[in-house]
């Protein structure tokens, strides 16, 4: 009875090694598409590529891509300002790449999705804000 008992714990964890050893990298893979993704928003917008994988640097420039000054970086950090925020920025991206409320909509819900649609989409960077750059 004990015997078994040992088994089957065995067992199970060897399945959650195996489910944290597959969940581990199905992560490692989607950072890395989403890095991708701001990588390519980055160049399309004539910034350094490698800017989306620097912390806090990345949202400096995304600011910089969207028109805003590097202050509101600051604000960034505020709480629940920040999400009043992001909003401004996400729709500011949108409009920076052409598109309307519709698109920000996607950005501020399917973030992951939009970020692959502007990044490796044919969307051309028009100017902060969809101001002619």
């Amino acid at each position: 009875m004990l015997h078994a008992l040992l088994l089957q714990q065995g067992s199970d964890n060897a399945g959650g090694i195996f489910g944290g050893l597959c969940g581990g990298i199905f992560g490692i893979a989607f950072a890395i598409l989403v890095i991708a993704a701001y990588w390519k928003i980055f160049v399309k917008a004539g910034q350094p590529g490698w800017a989306s994988i620097i912390p806090i640097y990345n949202l400096f420039v995304l600011l910089k891509v969207v028109g805003r000054p590097w202050w509101w970086l600051l604000l960034m950090l505020v709480p629940f300002l920040n999400i009043v925020i992001m909003v401004i920025v996400l729709n500011d991206l949108s409009k920076a790449f052409g598109h309307g409320v519709g698109f920000t909509l996607g950005l501020i819900f399917l973030n992951v999705i939009f970020f692959l649609i502007l990044g490796f989409g044919g969307d051309k960077y028009v100017g902060p804000a969809g101001r002619t750059a």
